[in-house]
């Protein structure tokens, strides 16, 4: 057995909860970005102006991960279909920062909302305690899994 083999071997059975849970959300995006007929970075890209607010588009090309020429052409076809605008800086008039529309909030609302849902339904059945551990375990693996992402 080699040393890669043997570490997976020593991790925790919470920690593959947690890498499933990573799984189960990436397929649930883009299952929700499929039913509104976009893929998935569409719909990731949506969710991060709504999170994190008007970003340059070079911003949210690093946050999804692509090229800034794959962000450029994202940004131009879904200005184009109503759901992203270009504003323009008060300060710099060179800067421009992309924004979601009150359509793209409503799509998103509209699609997460069963998901928050049945989420919210579990939460609720923890007892304050429960919630509370639930809670500051997800603050920290979430801490965890910034770290060394630009920006934070």
């Amino acid at each position: 057995m080699d040393e890669n083999q043997a570490a997976i071997e020593r991790v925790n059975e919470t920690t593959f909860a947690v890498r499933d849970v990573i799984e189960a959300s990436r397929d649930l995006m883009a299952r929700m970005a499929k039913s509104v007929g976009m893929n998935a970075n569409d719909l990731t890209a949506i969710a991060l102006l709504n999170y994190h607010g008007p970003m340059g588009p070079v911003e949210l090309g690093r946050r999804l991960g692509i090229s800034g020429p794959s962000a450029t052409t994202l940004v131009d076809r879904m200005e184009e279909a109503g759901y992203l605008a270009r504003v323009r800086s008060d300060t710099d008039r060179r800067r421009v920062a992309v924004t979601a529309t009150e359509q793209a909030r409503a799509v998103a609302a509209a699609v997460w909302r069963p998901a928050i849902e049945k989420l919210d339904a579990v939460t609720r059945k923890l007892s304050v305690a429960e919630n509370a551990v639930v809670r500051d375990f997800l603050v920290r693996i979430t801490a965890v899994m910034n770290e060394g992402r630009e920006g934070s």
